[in-house]
């Protein structure tokens, strides 16, 4: 998963699997790949499954899988996923260590998906790297190595590594995979294939905030906080409710003393004001994940929302 263009086809990819690993992000990590050579009508992804031992390995969902190799007989690949989920530092002992060591001594490029994470920093090779892991394990994670900016996005791809948050988080990272080797448009048709919303950006939330308690409007803000990137028009909004206009004007007034426009800006620079304070993402990759096409029009709204500039809380942090 390197950032560099100019890698030849087929591209070659080891996914090494641990016990209690997250089939569903391991399934959305595959798929788009296969479906892109599909599409293309050649190879330009290849993948191999690696086990401890060269055993089937089970998943969190009790379903085993069969992989390609064990450890000690698998050739080199540029990258390698390291596939986990529950109680990833089970897995951990001195034979893996030393064998991810190597890997990444040879040149190999590894990254984590779900709490991959926990492994490689266990074999201390995240060192002054921002990763991501699953938004529940990121509290233990950080307070276990203090030292590596762990953030709450959905994947992170950098010149050192990538990692992802799972589940549908791998769909996305390799969308973007896709994106940067062989353009946009084929990963439009991807995207497309999956039924996949809009592609969203590594710096899109993981999560949804805490709901109100009207269902109504719970149901309003979830649309707001799905469609950040490409915010919906109030009068979309009230179609998807199934509301007029004037009726979610009187909702939002009603609960929030606000109307929806106002809600839902305020939920976008809020979201910023977040990415901005706990992730290293340039300030036009913010505006862009919370839906401003300028970072002029972001900077303006921002400092309206929050009494200063992006660059200004940056500096602060």
């Amino acid at each position: 998963m390197r950032l560099t263009p100019d890698v030849p086809a087929p591209e070659r990819i080891d996914f090494l699997l641990l016990p209690r690993f997250a089939m569903v992000a391991f399934f959305s990590a595959i798929e788009p790949l296969r479906i892109a050579n599909r599409i293309q009508g050649e190879t330009l992804f290849e993948w191999r499954l690696i086990g401890r031992d060269g055993e089937p390995v089970v998943a969190s969902n009790g379903m085993t899988l069969a992989v390609d190799h064990a450890l000690d007989e698998a050739p080199l690949a540029p990258s390698l996923a390291v596939c986990a989920s529950f109680e990833p530092e089970a897995t951990i002992d001195q034979t893996l260590v030393d064998w991810l060591r190597k890997r990444a001594a040879a040149g190999c490029r590894l990254g984590g998906m779900d709490t991959g994470c926990f492994v490689l920093a266990a074999a201390g090779l995240l060192d002054d790297q921002t990763v991501t892991l699953h938004w529940e394990s990121l509290p233990e994670f950080r307070a276990r190595f203090p030292g590596i900016d762990a953030v709450e996005s959905l994947y992170e791809v950098t010149p050192e590594g990538f990692s992802c948050a799972g589940g549908s988080s791998s769909i996305d990272m390799s969308l973007d995979l896709i994106r940067r080797r062989h353009g946009r448009e084929l990963a439009e048709r991807v995207r497309d294939q999956l039924v996949h919303d809009q592609g969203r950006g590594p710096a899109s939330r993981q999560r949804d905030p805490a709901a109100p308690e009207d269902p109504t409007l719970h149901r309003a803000l979830a649309l707001m906080d799905a469609n950040l990137e490409s915010p919906l028009e109030i009068r979309r909004l009230a179609e998807e409710l199934d509301l007029s206009w004037r009726r979610l004007d009187r909702l939002f007034a009603r609960h929030l003393g606000t109307s929806p426009q106002r809600a839902y800006l305020a939920r976008r620079l809020d979201h910023a004001r977040r990415l901005l304070q706990e992730t290293r993402h340039t300030v036009m990759d913010v505006a862009l994940a919370c839906g401003f096409a300028s970072a002029s029009s972001f900077t303006r709204a921002f400092r309206q929302r929050h009494g200063m500039t992006p660059s200004e809380l940056r500096q602060r942090h």
